[in-house]
């Protein structure tokens, strides 16, 4: 393998702004269109004169997965995804004040360059169609309870018109016939992959996850390199608790992070608290941090960790949701 270079790339919708260097040549900047033929550009001018580089590049949803996989396939290249946070934080650390698009590139390049290289694996096709079709259905289903609002809402206006009820009410109607058109696409997939329908059906065993909510964790948690553990699986839905502590008088409340995968957290959200209520050993597990001064919200998100971590170990060894490992009770 020849000497590596590193590559630092800040993306955005339409655009890739890119810092170059190596053990030959100074700091190189470029600026590619987001779109294919840009991605070809960018490959081509990487790797000019059979230069091999190390890619570092924000986790930017949409925008950053087709140029994260372009690279991936590249015989030349390794890429490693960091999650916007780290790299803030990153960037605050060093001090720096001024942000514009190439110099975003730059800081990138210097994490890259400065930290342990980790390298991305994409997830496989079938787990990344699935989550696009579960990530459609999230904002289908925040559109329906809008209209619902609405509906309610003009219910009570004196110029409420039977027109307008209606044309809500078919709103309504064709958004439902688009989620169950979304679900069956999902279900498809799944059926058809032997390790997602495996998957699927230990989460269906977990009280509280039908086939909706099963398949929108299904498409986040698979989509995960296999050798996370289970601290990391809540660190990375933003489940994690956000201690504030300084000096001997200020401890506040903590919090939960909320930096991570929001999809995942509404996702179990629901789960949770149908868990609650029908679950025996869930219930007991809620009431414990409700009778020891939990706010209910926080006893939520707790049970909404547990569960993620009930999640990880199923899966692991291959057995259905067993109460009494979630929450020992007296029998």
């Amino acid at each position: 393998m020849n000497q590596w270079h590193h590559m630092g790339i800040d993306v955005s919708a339409k655009t890739l702004d890119v810092a170059l260097t190596g053990k030959d040549i100074p700091i190189t900047s470029a600026t590619f269109p987001n779109t294919s033929s840009g991605h070809r550009q960018l490959i081509k001018w990487a790797t000019k004169r059979g230069r091999s580089a190390r890619v570092c590049l924000e986790a930017t949803g949409i925008y950053s997965a087709a140029i994260a996989l372009v690279i991936h396939q590249h015989p030349r290249l390794e890429i490693m995804v960091v999650n916007p946070k780290a790299m803030r934080n990153y960037g605050q650390a060093r001090m720096q004040r001024a942000k514009t698009d190439r110099i975003d590139a730059q800081l990138i390049l210097d994490y890259g360059q400065r930290m342990p290289f980790v390298s991305w694996h994409p997830p496989s096709e079938a787990v990344l169609k699935l989550q696009a079709i579960t990530r459609r259905i999230t904002p289908l289903k925040n559109e329906i309870q809008r209209e619902k609002n609405r509906l309610h809402a003009d219910s009570y206006r004196v110029t409420s018109t039977d027109l307008i009820e209606q044309d809500i009410r078919v709103h309504i109607r064709h958004m439902e016939r688009r989620i169950q058109y979304l679900t069956d696409k999902g279900m498809v997939l799944v059926q058809e992959a032997s390790r997602l329908h495996r998957l699927f059906q230990r989460l269906l065993s977990i009280p509280g996850i039908g086939q909706t909510s099963g398949l929108r964790i299904l498409a986040e948690l698979a989509s995960l390199p296999r050798g996370m553990k289970p601290a990391q699986w809540v660190a990375h839905a933003g489940l994690d608790p956000r201690p504030y502590e300084s000096g001997s008088s200020v401890h506040r409340p903590q919090k939960i992070a909320k930096i991570g995968n929001k999809f995942l957290r509404t996702a179990l959200y629901m789960p949770a608290l149908v868990a609650i209520r029908h679950q025996p050993q869930v219930n007991a597990f809620y009431n414990k941090l409700i009778a020891a001064g939990k706010n209910p919200r926080l006893a939520i998100t707790a049970v909404m960790r547990k569960l993620l971590h009930s999640v990880w170990g199923i899966w692991k060894y291959d057995q259905d949701f067993d109460g009494q490992k979630f929450y020992r009770t007296v029998a």
